[in-house]
């Protein structure tokens, strides 16, 4: 019979093993800090200020002007083939994004549709910045012969012979539309006050933080430990809020974060061509199109123009991220992983410069980041 063998453990393993065992238990995350608390209210959606008035559009926050920009939005026959409309690839249930690595309408667009959600509240429209309202920015794909491929003559023939339309633009700007710059520039302006009516909604990461500052700990349990450690290395170790800030959870800037380009494509010089684009834009700020005669153009006035912009793009909302996949200007990144593993290793940039640095996070935090991000998402109201 073959002896039994009998191993002992002696009191230095035990301690080891046992000291092992604990690190690799997750720990419950601490109360936050008043300091804490104060950086996740200034996080949360009920520190969202009103809309900022846009005096350059007469109509902005006009309710009629809303609904008819909304038929617009909707309205395929503002194409040159009657199948694309703005909706086509601004879809409400993909919180107006396409889920496509590019726009796809009558051919194929350059970068990622970004979301319209809350785009009222940056100075700034596309990824490069390249409009600086929303009704200029409404009237560019129009005319892009890779999105609806129409021209202004012909987009505003059709609302004019359309007598409900001609109906409702009348009521808005007149019966004077022999300009065709100016009742194209008005089309805009009607998109754009629908467009100011998709806002955020109240998301999971909200209802945690008023549970924090009131300080109830049964509904703070709406977190798992690892979304509140998300939570506590995005807004700390990871310093996500360095440009993912305030209640909609970014700065409106412009960064290089060192996002490989496909395959083929000429590294895309993002903000330094956005930004003399906006300048010559015939619908900008300063153009004779704007309602606002006082013309108030701070943002084009002091707008920066250094060879630091090269390669930087527009710091996306982290609001509504449900479906809104892929990520980056381009679509290069497939999941929030694939972002949050880019983000840790913070390549060299093929253009300019990269401002991120490594994060060194572990697989863990990685994951605990993750999770903290989907509670951000909510469908816009």
């Amino acid at each position: 019979m073959t002896p039994v063998r009998r191993y002992a453990l002696n009191g230095a393993a035990v301690v080891v093993a046992l000291a092992t065992f604990w690190l690799w238990l997750p720990k419950s995350p601490p109360a936050w800090t008043a300091a804490e608390v104060a950086v996740l209210q200034s996080m949360s959606l009920s520190a969202l200020p009103d809309l900022p008035p846009d005096p350059s559009n007469a109509v902005a926050d006009n309710p009629a002007a809303a609904a008819f920009g909304r038929l617009l939005f909707h309205d395929p026959r503002l194409s040159a083939d009657g199948t694309v409309a703005c909706v086509t690839c601004h879809v409400p249930e993909l919180r107006f994004t396409d889920g496509l690595q590019k726009g796809q309408a009558i051919g194929t667009s350059k970068r990622n549709t970004p979301s319209i959600v809350g785009a009222a509240y940056s100075p700034w429209l596309y990824w490069d910045g390249r409009r600086d309202s929303q009704w200029a920015q409404a009237l560019s794909p129009l005319e892009d012969p890779d999105e609806h491929g129409s021209s202004r003559q012909e987009i505003v023939a059709i609302v004019l012979g359309d007598d409900g339309y001609r109906s409702l633009y009348e009521s808005l700007f007149g019966n004077e539309h022999t300009d065709i710059n100016r009742a194209f520039s008005n089309l805009g302006k009607a998109i754009a006050a629908f467009e100011r009516t998709v806002l955020p909604s109240v998301s999971r990461f909200d209802d945690y933080v008023a549970a924090v500052v009131s300080g109830d700990a049964e509904q703070q349990s709406i977190y798992s430990d690892d979304e509140v450690w998300g939570l506590r290395l995005f807004s700390g170790e990871a310093n996500c809020i360095q440009c993912h800030n305030g209640p909609l959870l970014t700065n409106n800037e412009f960064h290089n974060t060192g996002v490989i380009n496909f395959s083929g494509e000429v590294p895309d010089k993002g903000r330094l061509d956005g930004v003399l684009m906006a300048f010559a834009d015939e619908f900008n700020c300063r153009s004779h199109y704007s309602d606002d005669a006082l013309r108030r153009c701070d943002e084009l006035e002091y707008a920066r123009t250094g060879l630091e912009l090269l390669g930087t793009v527009r710091t996306p909302s982290l609001r509504n991220l449900g479906g809104t996949a892929p990520f980056m200007h381009k679509g290069q990144l497939a999941t929030l992983r694939d972002v949050l593993v880019h983000y840790n290793d913070a390549p060299d940039a093929m253009i300019g410069h990269n401002e991120s640095k490594p994060l060194g996070l572990s697989k863990r935090e990685l994951r605990q980041l993750e999770a903290f991000l989907h509670t951000l998402d909510a469908p816009p109201r």
